[in-house]
Order: C-alpha cells, then structure tokens, then sequence
C-alpha cells in the first residue's frame, strides 16, 4: 500500500455522536480543577513549543526549554533583546494551544486523521532536542509515546476517538490558561508573565495583551468547534 496514501489521504469520517462525547470528555478534563492541573501539561508543551518555534522563525537562538511538575515552564532564547524577534517569541506561548487545536481541527474537517497524528509526534520530537530538564523529557517523552503507539498499534476507530480528544483539549484547554494568567495579574502575583515582559518591551499594556491571548483562545475554540462539528 502507498505509504503517502495512507499518510495524507482521508479516513473515514466519524460518527457525530463521537466527535460530541470527545468534546465533552475533553472539557470534562478542562474543567475540574483535579483533573486540569495534571492535564495542563499537556498545555504547558504547546506553549513553550510556541515560545521555542517563533524563535527559531525570527531567527534567535533556541537554548533550552524545561518544563516544570507545577505546570510552569521556561524558554530561553538568545538574541536582541528588544525588537519584533523577541516580541514574536514572547507574544507566541499562549496562543500556541488553540492555535495548534484550530489547525487540528482543519486536518480533521477533512478527515486526515494519520497526518495529525504523525505531525504531532514529529513536533514533540523535534521539541525533545531542546528540552534541558528531566521533568521535562518525561512529559515530552510520555507525550509522544502515547502518540505513537496510538498511530501504530490500534484500529483507525481509536485514532479517530485519540485524535478528536486530544483536538478538542487543545482548543478548550488552551482558554483556560489566559483567564489563570488574568486572575494572577489581578492578585499582583506575577510581574514577569509573557504579558507584563510584553507590556515593558511594547508599552502596549498588560491588558491589552491579555485581550489578545482571550481573543485568539476563543475565536480558535469558536472556528475549530465548527471544523469538528461540520458546520
């Protein structure tokens, strides 16, 4: 069989039943604060694997990345230390999450269930290059096994379940953590977030900011939802 067949042509779509139980399954994950401060790190290698790609993209210098068990994380980059590189990269962490969901979402409003698959551990493992603590390269290696093992040992009806869910998380987890960086602010808990660094190197607010982060999570959940659903 040709393996680029099986890689970038359509699978059988799922039953609409199914794509609704993944998405609530997903916020089921999202909501129940337990459950979400295990699942957000899940979240945490979507957003420094943003930090880490942009700067790559404007051409700074990816050091390290780690990846902390309260969900933290931290990506240190080199290069100017003002400027559009540097502004990109800080800009690029929380939107990483929905906007990761909304392009899984596309590739599965066309039923390309393989290729989001196997996308998804080639990212993670081209993450893992430049993950620096040991905390960090268990989440990312557990991550990325259970993608693989999903993409070669079990049936298509399971990728499709594995795929939907972990679609749907993306785009309703990645929501979350802006109204979390929003509530800190508000408690004057932390000065140096994405947001607050933005706000000395723009003299854009904080808020401002903090909008931006709202507006992409949400217009990805909104897009995305329609992509899954068929609408």
């Amino acid at each position: 069989m040709d393996l680029s067949m099986d890689l970038f042509g359509p699978q059988d779509a799922p039953a609409a039943w199914l794509v609704i139980a993944t998405g609530v399954a997903a916020l089921a994950v999202t909501v129940p604060r337990r459950i979400w401060l295990l699942a957000r790190n899940a979240i945490t290698i979507a957003h420094e694997g943003g930090h880490g790609l942009i700067a790559l993209a404007t051409g700074r210098r990816l050091e390290a990345i780690r990846l902390h068990s309260d969900t933290s994380g931290l990506t240190v980059s080199r290069g100017r230390p003002t400027g559009l590189g540097v502004v990109l990269t800080l800009a690029a962490g929380y939107p990483a999450a929905p906007l990761l969901g909304l392009g899984g979402a596309a590739l599965l409003g066309t039923h390309r269930v393989t290729l989001l698959l196997w996308a998804a551990t080639a990212l993670l493992l081209a993450m893992l290059v430049m993950v620096r603590n040991a905390y960090g390269v268990l989440t990312v290696v557990l991550t990325g096994a259970a993608f693989l093992l999903v993409s070669w040992l079990t049936a298509p009806e399971v990728q499709s379940v594995f795929a939907y869910a972990v679609v749907w998380f993306l785009l309703l987890g990645g929501v979350r953590p802006a109204f979390e960086l929003q509530s800190k602010r508000r408690h004057g808990g932390t000065p140096d977030s994405d947001a607050d660094q933005l706000a000395r190197l723009t003299h854009v607010p904080a808020g401002v900011w903090l909008f931006f982060f709202h507006a992409v999570a949400i217009s990805s959940l909104i897009g995305g939802g329609r992509w899954l659903l068929g609408f």
